[in-house]
């Protein structure tokens, strides 16, 4: 397992970090999400930090901001979702990130929505407890076509991956 990554408060510091790693072109292939402009993002942003039903937290590696994950109601489901920069990528940091924030995060079950081509947060997530519970075709504005999209739902009875560790 990676050493050194920690998960702490987001801060408005983290934003300017944040918004450089979405605009990494492999980054928003694999989520399937296309980058915003800075005004756009830095406001959506400014919307999360001030929800407090909103867990957000930063990823840290050795003292750096790796990245960002965070959970939210959405269409009456507490739903997951992270992003990792790029050059953190392959390190297991999502897997200690995500084992990590679910001892935060007790609402159960609890869901993320994947793009069906992203198998490696297809695997963080199994890893951490997540089992498939549907399939999707959702459309990707940004090319006009749709994707597949794979729902994950880790149950209350799923034991809390970080008491593994």
């Amino acid at each position: 397992m990676v050493s050194g990554v920690q998960l702490r408060d987001v801060t408005e510091d983290d934003l300017p970090i944040f918004f450089e790693q979405q605009l990494d072109p492999d980054a928003t292939y694999m989520a399937a999400f296309p980058a915003r402009d800075r005004n756009t993002f830095t406001a959506h942003w400014i919307r999360i930090l001030g929800n407090p039903t909103i867990l957000k937290k930063a990823i840290l590696l050795e003292g750096q901001v790796a990245g960002n994950i965070v959970s939210f109601e959405q269409s009456g489901e507490r739903d997951l979702g992270y992003w990792i920069g790029k050059q953190y990528w392959g390190k297991g940091v999502a897997t200690w990130a995500l084992r990590e924030f679910l001892g935060h995060e007790k609402a159960r079950p609890l869901y993320a929505h994947v793009a069906k081509h992203n198998i490696a947060s297809i695997r963080v997530l199994e890893k951490c407890g997540f089992t498939i519970c549907g399939y999707d075709k959702v459309l990707d504005e940004e090319v006009g076509k749709e994707i597949g999209e794979i729902t994950l739902e880790l149950r209350a009875s799923a034991r809390n991956p970080s008491e593994s560790r």
